[in-house]
């Protein structure tokens, strides 16, 4: 036998790959397609951005905050109003926090 690492293998037996890769994710739970998110999310997306342009995207409940002027707030609105569609988006994410802080309002109103 030579002195090569596969000189130990059964006639004909091909050397087996060092590295295989992983058809799951970092979390170990299998998607379904390669797409996160879906296409009526991304377009739900594209109308806040366009929205945000135009000047008329507002925050908040019925639109009574002002107008939305950042891009990571237009996309989480666009994020938001697709997941309450019915729209293929991740869950949001959680706060690693074990507490909750409470905020000047929430210990008003107690």
């Amino acid at each position: 036998m030579n002195g090569h690492w596969h000189a130990k293998l059964n006639p004909g037996e091909e050397p087996m790959a060092t590295s295989k890769r992983k058809s799951s994710t970092k979390s170990g739970t299998k998607r379904s397609s390669g797409r996160k998110y879906g296409k009526a999310a991304s377009k739900r997306v594209a109308s806040a951005m366009r929205r945000r342009k135009k000047g008329t995207l507002k925050s908040g409940r019925g639109g009574k905050g002002g107008t939305v002027k950042s891009r990571k707030q237009a996309i989480a609105i666009g994020l938001s109003e697709a997941r309450s569609k019915g729209a293929k988006v991740p869950r949001k994410r959680t706060s690693k926090q074990g507490t909750k802080r409470t905020t000047k309002r929430a210990a008003r109103k107690k």
